[in-house]
């Protein structure tokens, strides 16, 4: 983690404040302190908001009880207690019924907690469930063959279309909700690992830059938005129909880039986003899956080797060479 200032680039000024209206019709943006910016070319790259009261006890009950997510930068560290301490029983990961950053982490985890458990001889005693709101292991086939085998070999039980809604911490119980049937059961457990339901951020819901479900309304090619064509969204805040990861920023920056300087000298769009995406999968302490696709769901590989295979090298990559990437070359708008 780094001081966010250190990291503004020279020549932009940074506004450390919060946006709390927009008014597109007038080139304005309402901040949170009152004070009110024009803006010639507005770019959106809000991010997700993470709503914690959207599973009925989860707020209350993170950190406690068997309760963790490695998606509370609060509670994080609650991750490692519980998978360190737990002895036996139903370990449940969840994966909510809306979008989400990172859309393998919740995979991710549970493939590291199912091989500590195997370390600490309480495998053989332990249940390991995942319980996701989808229909599937995962939305592009080539990879999910893989991850079913790993399901297969790791033992663990899936349950899919079933939704997290309640959390009743003092009994270590969870209830599921199936997203076709609408019925709900009870699960106890030991631990349980929660993905929370995201969504876009409150000032972009409440504005007319949001499409029917809240999300920045752009074209999927040209990131531009569909009626405010000096407004352009960025990454996990619009509705572009890929997964919402840094990998997926990182293709969308040179497209930005070359149409908002057409928009600027009055010419045609020319830049095309086709919806590249990568999820690197982590199954284990020294394997991962390198998935990278396309809004078609088709693979889009940088390797010349088949990605969908579990290998060490690209555990390797994931470890010491994305983050390098990330602030050395992401961060600066070198790659």
């Amino acid at each position: 983690m780094r001081d966010q200032e250190s990291l503004i680039p020279k020549g932009a000024t940074w506004i450390p404040k919060s946006v709390v209206k927009l008014f597109p019709d007038e080139n304005k943006i309402l901040l949170d302190d009152g004070l009110l910016l024009e803006y010639e070319i507005l770019i959106v790259a809000a991010g997700i908001q993470i709503n914690w009261e959207g599973i009925k006890g989860l707020k209350e009950s993170i950190g406690t009880n068997g309760v963790c997510s490695n998606y509370s930068y609060t509670y994080v560290d609650s991750t490692w207690r519980e998978i360190e301490k737990f002895k036996g029983g139903n370990a449940l990961f969840t994966h909510p019924n809306t979008p989400i950053k990172c859309g393998g982490a919740p995979q991710k985890i549970m493939y590291l907690a199912e091989e500590y458990f195997c370390n600490s001889g309480v495998r053989n005693r332990s249940e390991v469930m995942f319980y996701s709101a989808n229909t599937d292991i995962f939305q592009v086939p080539r990879y999910a063959n893989t991850l079913e085998q790993v399901l297969e070999r790791k033992q663990i039980i899936t349950n899919y279309n079933k939704n997290l809604v309640e959390i009743i911490a003092e009994k270590r119980e969870a209830i599921f909700e199936d997203t076709q049937t609408l019925k709900r059961e009870t699960i106890p457990y030991s631990m349980i690992h929660v993905v929370p339901p995201m969504g876009p951020p409150n000032f972009i819901k409440e504005s007319e830059i949001s499409d029917y479900q809240g999300w920045v309304d752009i074209n999927p090619y040209t990131l531009q938005h569909v009626k405010h064509k000096n407004i352009f969204g960025l990454g996990d805040c619009t509705n572009l129909p890929t997964s919402k990861t840094g990998a997926a920023i990182r293709k969308q920056i040179p497209v930005l880039k070359q149409n908002i300087m057409d928009v600027l000298n009055g010419r045609d769009l020319q830049a095309k986003y086709d919806g590249y995406t990568s999820c690197p999968i982590v199954t284990g302490y020294k394997s991962l899956i390198l998935a990278e696709f396309n809004y078609e769901h088709e693979p889009q590989e940088t390797f010349p080797f088949n990605q969908a295979k579990e290998r060490y090298s690209m555990f390797l990559l994931k470890r010491y060479m994305l983050p390098y990437m990330y602030w050395n070359l992401m961060l600066k708008g070198i790659m």
